[in-house]
Protein backbone atom coordinates (compact mmCIF):
# COMPACT_ATOMS: atom_id res chain seq x y z
CA UNK A 1 0.00 0.00 0.00
CA UNK A 2 2.83 2.61 0.98
CA UNK A 3 4.42 1.52 -2.07
CA UNK A 4 1.56 2.67 -4.50
CA UNK A 5 1.02 5.85 -2.14
CA UNK A 6 4.60 6.54 -3.22
CA UNK A 7 4.27 6.22 -7.19
CA UNK A 8 0.96 7.95 -7.09
CA UNK A 9 2.74 10.62 -5.38
CA UNK A 10 5.76 10.65 -7.93
CA UNK A 11 3.26 10.85 -10.53
CA UNK A 12 2.11 13.74 -9.14
CA UNK A 13 -1.82 12.28 -8.30
CA UNK A 14 -2.54 13.90 -5.20
CA UNK A 15 -6.00 13.41 -5.32
CA UNK A 16 -5.97 9.99 -5.88
CA UNK A 17 -3.55 9.82 -2.96
CA UNK A 18 -5.89 11.49 -0.42
CA UNK A 19 -8.94 9.48 -1.49
CA UNK A 20 -7.80 6.63 -2.06
CA UNK A 21 -8.05 4.49 1.37
CA UNK A 22 -11.48 5.71 1.19
CA UNK A 23 -12.01 4.82 -2.16
CA UNK A 24 -10.32 1.22 -0.93
CA UNK A 25 -13.45 0.86 1.48
CA UNK A 26 -15.92 1.92 -0.32
CA UNK A 27 -15.02 -0.59 -3.55
CA UNK A 28 -14.63 -3.31 -0.69
CA UNK A 29 -17.72 -2.86 0.97
CA UNK A 30 -20.31 -2.14 -2.25
CA UNK A 31 -18.04 -4.74 -4.40
CA UNK A 32 -16.73 -1.98 -6.97
CA UNK A 33 -15.50 -3.69 -10.31
CA UNK A 34 -12.48 -2.52 -11.01
CA UNK A 35 -13.42 -0.07 -13.78
CA UNK A 36 -15.17 1.46 -11.31
CA UNK A 37 -13.01 1.74 -9.17
CA UNK A 38 -10.12 3.54 -11.19
CA UNK A 39 -13.53 5.62 -12.44
CA UNK A 40 -14.07 7.00 -8.89
CA UNK A 41 -10.11 7.86 -8.38
CA UNK A 42 -9.85 9.20 -11.71
CA UNK A 43 -12.71 11.50 -10.42
CA UNK A 44 -11.24 12.27 -7.26
CA UNK A 45 -7.85 13.64 -9.45
CA UNK A 46 -9.69 15.39 -11.81
CA UNK A 47 -12.05 17.13 -8.65
CA UNK A 48 -8.43 17.86 -7.11
CA UNK A 49 -6.68 19.72 -9.46
CA UNK A 50 -9.88 22.08 -10.35
CA UNK A 51 -9.82 22.89 -6.99
CA UNK A 52 -6.13 23.61 -6.98
CA UNK A 53 -6.17 25.07 -10.35
CA UNK A 54 -8.72 27.43 -8.90
CA UNK A 55 -6.95 28.45 -5.72
CA UNK A 56 -4.26 29.42 -7.62
CA UNK A 57 -6.45 31.79 -10.41
CA UNK A 58 -7.58 33.33 -7.11
CA UNK A 59 -4.59 34.11 -5.57
CA UNK A 60 -3.18 35.20 -8.83
CA UNK A 61 -5.92 37.72 -9.25
CA UNK A 62 -5.15 39.80 -6.40
CA UNK A 63 -8.82 40.38 -5.06
CA UNK A 64 -8.48 42.77 -2.39
CA UNK A 65 -11.75 41.27 -0.66
CA UNK A 66 -14.56 38.88 -1.07
CA UNK A 67 -17.62 40.40 -2.36
CA UNK A 68 -20.61 38.44 -3.70
CA UNK A 69 -22.80 39.63 -6.49
CA UNK A 70 -25.43 37.78 -4.48
CA UNK A 71 -24.52 40.26 -1.37
CA UNK A 72 -25.02 43.62 -3.19
CA UNK A 73 -28.17 45.10 -2.35
CA UNK A 74 -29.95 46.43 -5.29
CA UNK A 75 -32.71 48.07 -3.95
CA UNK A 76 -30.62 50.42 -2.22
CA UNK A 77 -29.00 51.34 -5.31
CA UNK A 78 -31.42 51.51 -7.76
CA UNK A 79 -30.23 53.26 -10.91
CA UNK A 80 -28.43 49.77 -11.21
CA UNK A 81 -30.22 47.07 -13.46
CA UNK A 82 -30.20 44.05 -11.37
CA UNK A 83 -31.00 42.05 -14.81
CA UNK A 84 -27.98 43.52 -16.72
CA UNK A 85 -25.74 42.37 -14.07
CA UNK A 86 -26.91 38.84 -13.65
CA UNK A 87 -26.61 38.71 -17.64
CA UNK A 88 -23.02 39.75 -17.07
CA UNK A 89 -22.26 36.95 -14.40
CA UNK A 90 -23.04 34.07 -17.16
CA UNK A 91 -20.13 35.91 -18.66
CA UNK A 92 -21.00 36.20 -22.12
CA UNK A 93 -18.81 39.81 -22.22
CA UNK A 94 -15.95 37.71 -21.79
CA UNK A 95 -16.13 35.36 -24.61
CA UNK A 96 -16.34 38.35 -27.08
CA UNK A 97 -14.29 40.91 -25.39
CA UNK A 98 -16.49 43.29 -24.05
CA UNK A 99 -15.95 45.85 -21.22
CA UNK A 100 -17.86 47.33 -18.28
CA UNK A 101 -17.86 50.64 -17.11
CA UNK A 102 -19.05 51.57 -13.57
CA UNK A 103 -19.49 55.14 -12.94
CA UNK A 104 -20.72 56.64 -9.49
CA UNK A 105 -19.01 58.27 -6.33
CA UNK A 106 -17.16 57.04 -3.84
CA UNK A 107 -19.09 54.46 -1.59
CA UNK A 108 -21.88 53.35 -4.26
CA UNK A 109 -20.76 49.82 -5.12
CA UNK A 110 -18.65 49.89 -7.72
CA UNK A 111 -15.77 47.86 -6.52
CA UNK A 112 -17.77 45.53 -4.82
CA UNK A 113 -19.68 44.57 -8.22
CA UNK A 114 -16.64 44.46 -9.96
CA UNK A 115 -15.23 42.12 -7.47
CA UNK A 116 -18.55 40.35 -7.73
CA UNK A 117 -18.30 39.98 -11.72
CA UNK A 118 -14.78 38.75 -10.90
CA UNK A 119 -15.48 35.53 -8.92
CA UNK A 120 -18.01 34.87 -11.34
CA UNK A 121 -15.32 34.62 -13.98
CA UNK A 122 -12.84 32.90 -11.97
CA UNK A 123 -15.48 30.11 -11.10
CA UNK A 124 -16.23 29.66 -15.44
CA UNK A 125 -12.39 28.83 -14.88
CA UNK A 126 -11.68 32.43 -16.63
CA UNK A 127 -8.24 34.42 -15.99
CA UNK A 128 -8.57 37.39 -14.11
CA UNK A 129 -6.58 39.92 -12.75
CA UNK A 130 -7.50 42.96 -9.88
CA UNK A 131 -5.55 46.68 -9.71
CA UNK A 132 -6.08 50.17 -8.64
CA UNK A 133 -4.95 51.83 -11.92
CA UNK A 134 -2.82 54.10 -9.80
CA UNK A 135 -0.87 50.87 -8.78
CA UNK A 136 -0.81 49.15 -12.02
CA UNK A 137 0.76 52.72 -13.97
CA UNK A 138 3.32 52.92 -10.92
CA UNK A 139 4.72 49.19 -11.53
CA UNK A 140 4.30 49.67 -15.33
CA UNK A 141 6.56 52.93 -14.66
CA UNK A 142 9.16 51.01 -12.11
CA UNK A 143 9.48 48.09 -14.84
CA UNK A 144 10.87 50.72 -17.13
CA UNK A 145 13.74 50.72 -15.31
CA UNK A 146 14.75 47.15 -15.11
CA UNK A 147 13.65 46.13 -18.57
CA UNK A 148 10.84 44.26 -17.57
CA UNK A 149 8.31 46.74 -19.05
CA UNK A 150 7.09 44.51 -22.10
CA UNK A 151 6.49 41.64 -19.50
CA UNK A 152 4.29 43.48 -17.62
CA UNK A 153 2.48 44.53 -20.72
CA UNK A 154 2.43 41.14 -21.48
CA UNK A 155 0.59 39.94 -18.84
CA UNK A 156 -1.60 42.95 -18.44
CA UNK A 157 -2.86 42.21 -21.68
CA UNK A 158 -3.17 38.28 -21.56
CA UNK A 159 -5.99 38.59 -18.75
CA UNK A 160 -9.09 37.17 -20.26
CA UNK A 161 -10.59 39.70 -17.11
CA UNK A 162 -8.53 42.92 -15.96
CA UNK A 163 -10.39 45.05 -13.39
CA UNK A 164 -8.86 48.60 -13.19
CA UNK A 165 -10.19 50.39 -10.15
CA UNK A 166 -10.38 53.93 -9.39
CA UNK A 167 -9.33 55.68 -12.53
CA UNK A 168 -10.27 59.41 -11.98
CA UNK A 169 -8.57 59.93 -8.01
CA UNK A 170 -5.78 62.58 -9.09
CA UNK A 171 -4.69 63.56 -12.91
CA UNK A 172 -2.44 61.17 -14.26
CA UNK A 173 1.62 62.28 -15.47
CA UNK A 174 1.90 62.08 -19.44
CA UNK A 175 4.00 59.12 -19.07
CA UNK A 176 1.08 57.05 -16.99
CA UNK A 177 -1.42 58.22 -19.55
CA UNK A 178 0.47 56.41 -22.50
CA UNK A 179 0.84 53.37 -20.41
CA UNK A 180 -2.91 53.12 -19.94
CA UNK A 181 -3.81 53.78 -23.35
CA UNK A 182 -1.11 51.56 -24.00
CA UNK A 183 -3.03 48.79 -22.05
CA UNK A 184 -6.31 49.66 -23.19
CA UNK A 185 -5.33 49.49 -26.55
CA UNK A 186 -3.88 46.18 -26.42
CA UNK A 187 -6.64 44.63 -25.02
CA UNK A 188 -9.41 46.43 -27.31
CA UNK A 189 -11.92 43.96 -28.82
CA UNK A 190 -9.39 40.76 -27.43
CA UNK A 191 -9.71 40.90 -23.68
CA UNK A 192 -12.34 42.41 -21.47
CA UNK A 193 -12.08 45.10 -18.67
CA UNK A 194 -13.79 46.59 -16.16
CA UNK A 195 -13.07 49.71 -15.19
CA UNK A 196 -14.13 51.58 -11.82
CA UNK A 197 -14.25 55.71 -12.12
CA UNK A 198 -15.53 58.49 -10.35
CA UNK A 199 -15.60 60.50 -13.29
CA UNK A 200 -18.03 61.03 -16.08
CA UNK A 201 -16.90 60.46 -19.38
CA UNK A 202 -17.17 63.98 -20.18
CA UNK A 203 -14.58 64.86 -17.74
CA UNK A 204 -11.56 62.20 -18.20
CA UNK A 205 -10.06 65.11 -19.79
CA UNK A 206 -9.21 66.10 -15.98
CA UNK A 207 -7.61 62.55 -15.86
CA UNK A 208 -5.30 62.38 -18.76
CA UNK A 209 -4.59 65.96 -19.69
CA UNK A 210 -4.19 65.63 -23.33
CA UNK A 211 -7.38 66.02 -25.08
CA UNK A 212 -6.71 63.83 -27.78
CA UNK A 213 -5.05 60.95 -25.65
CA UNK A 214 -8.54 61.09 -23.68
CA UNK A 215 -10.61 60.69 -26.83
CA UNK A 216 -8.63 57.67 -27.99
CA UNK A 217 -8.73 56.10 -25.37
CA UNK A 218 -12.69 56.89 -24.37
CA UNK A 219 -13.12 55.74 -27.60
CA UNK A 220 -11.70 52.42 -26.84
CA UNK A 221 -13.49 51.84 -23.46
CA UNK A 222 -16.89 52.77 -24.67
CA UNK A 223 -16.76 50.38 -27.87
CA UNK A 224 -18.20 47.02 -26.58
CA UNK A 225 -19.43 48.43 -23.28
CA UNK A 226 -21.50 47.93 -20.71
CA UNK A 227 -21.50 51.44 -18.98
CA UNK A 228 -23.41 52.10 -15.70
CA UNK A 229 -24.04 55.00 -14.24
CA UNK A 230 -24.73 54.74 -10.41
CA UNK A 231 -26.84 57.59 -9.27
CA UNK A 232 -26.98 56.97 -5.32
CA UNK A 233 -25.96 57.43 -1.68
CA UNK A 234 -22.53 55.77 -0.24
CA UNK A 235 -23.06 52.48 1.63
CA UNK A 236 -20.54 53.28 3.62
CA UNK A 237 -22.07 56.86 4.76
CA UNK A 238 -25.36 55.22 5.39
CA UNK A 239 -23.82 52.15 7.51
CA UNK A 240 -21.53 54.92 9.53
CA UNK A 241 -24.53 56.88 10.11
CA UNK A 242 -26.51 53.61 11.24
CA UNK A 243 -23.22 53.19 13.40
CA UNK A 244 -21.98 50.26 11.05
CA UNK A 245 -19.18 51.76 11.01
CA UNK A 246 -16.85 52.08 13.69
Amino acid sequence: MQELVNDLRSFKLSGMVSSLSERLHYAQNNKLGYQEFLSLLCEDEKSNRRDNNYKRRVNAAKLPASKNLEDFDFTFQPSIDAKIINDLAICKYIDVGENVIFIGDSGTGKTHLAIGLAKKALAREYSVYFTTVSDMLYNLHIAKADNSYHKKIKQLINYDLLILDELGFKQLPKYSADDFFTVISKRYENKSTIITTNKDFTDWNEIFADELLSRAIIDRVMHHSYIMNINGKSYRMNKSKNGGIK
